[in-house]
């Protein structure tokens, strides 16, 4: 003989807490187990047990908060390199520093413009 449950008065639902909540997730959660099979034996449906992961998973994934600080200036302990260049020193009485980012028609044309 089977069981029935008769629900009377104005509230027709039954109000889950969140430890039942939780104790229902973690046996749907667990490895082996299905859904199925947990909301047949909490008298649960289906839908409700997957409604109560994506709320957990919302209130899981929400915004964490930020906590932005003004730069303060570090103490470099090593020198810092100069900025690569290509130096040409022409016949010792100019020197010419191009950039490593200059492109190579560019330095071509300020080299021609030298004269040399």
């Amino acid at each position: 003989m089977s069981q029935m449950t008769l629900l009377t008065g104005p509230e027709r639902r039954r109000r889950w807490s969140e430890e039942d909540q939780c104790r229902i997730l973690s046996a749907a959660l667990a490895p082996g187990s299905t859904v199925a099979a947990v909301a047949r034996q909490y008298d649960v449906a289906t839908s409700l047990i997957y409604k109560w992961r994506r709320t957990m998973r919302a209130r899981e994934t929400g915004f964490a908060e930020v906590v932005v600080v003004p730069d303060e200036p570090v103490a470099a302990s090593v020198p810092v390199a100069p900025p690569a260049v290509i130096e040409l020193e022409i016949a010792g009485k100019m020197r010419l520093r191009i950039p490593l980012t200059t492109p190579p028609t560019l330095a071509a044309a300020m080299v021609k413009a030298l004269g040399v």
